[in-house]
């Protein structure tokens, strides 16, 4: 029997807020690229349950972000449980690296990723070092690892995405984030950046309507000023 004494959360943070900001990056960015669906799961900074060995040992916690496809996405969940979730395993995941992981996040996890998840898409980079991102896509022969487009993003074949780099501030915090983008090279607006966006369109069409309305009125008081003109010189505009 699986066991049942599975604990979800360890009381340790991560590594720093950059860290923290980044991986709730991501995981907004998915809930956006795929709005309007519920076959997924995206989540960060989980336990992840595969076997009852790994379970009694604690000796691997979960990625630091991950999404799975093809699964109840409105199911409530603490972690994620393989045995509970019909034997799926993530189908993209990101480790959000330090210098104390790099080994980790490269060596173990990925070998973890590969054998036993069988993840079609890993990546890893550090969130304070933006030129740190690789990434490997599960092949036929194990993974194999991806080629930086000429911008130097990644695409993520799973999510159908481009993992890339913008520079900005989340959260009150200046960087280089590394954020979902379309096929087409588009940016994934967060919430808040389309909330944005549409309040400026609403305002840039405010303008337009109060411009045309003042121009409007501009032509009515000249139409006017002409009618008096004419009514001075004893000439009816009503009759023209």
């Amino acid at each position: 029997m699986p066991p049942t004494d599975l604990i979800f959360d360890d009381g340790e943070p991560l590594e720093s807020n950059r860290h923290r900001i980044a991986m709730n990056l991501l995981i907004a960015s998915v809930h956006q690229a795929f709005a309007g669906r519920q076959d997924y799961f995206t989540g960060g900074n989980m336990f992840v349950y595969f076997s009852s060995e790994q379970a009694c040992n604690r000796d691997f916690k979960g990625p630091d972000f991950f999404v799975t496809l093809d699964v109840d996405g409105t199911k409530e969940r603490q972690g994620w449980v393989v045995w509970e979730e019909g034997g799926r395993y993530p189908d993209a995941i990101v480790e959000l690296m330090s210098p104390s992981t790099v080994r980790e996040d490269t060596g173990r996890k990925k070998e973890i990723y590969e054998r036993v998840f069988s993840t079609r898409d890993y990546f890893v980079y550090d969130p304070f070092a933006p030129d740190s991102l690789r990434g490997w896509h599960l092949g036929g022969q194990g993974y194999e690892e991806l080629s930086k487009s000429d911008r130097g993003w990644l695409w993520c074949e799973s999510l159908g995405l481009w993992l890339g780099t913008w520079e900005g501030t989340v959260q009150q915090e200046q960087a280089i984030w590394w954020r979902f983008f379309d096929r087409e090279g588009n940016l994934v607006l967060l919430p808040e950046e389309v909330a944005k966006l549409e309040a400026q369109r609403a305002e840039s069409e405010r303008q337009r309507a109060e411009s045309e309305r003042q121009r409007a009125e501009s032509a009515r008081l000249e139409l006017d000023a002409l009618k008096e003109r004419l009514r001075a010189r004893g000439i009816d505009p009503e009759s023209l």
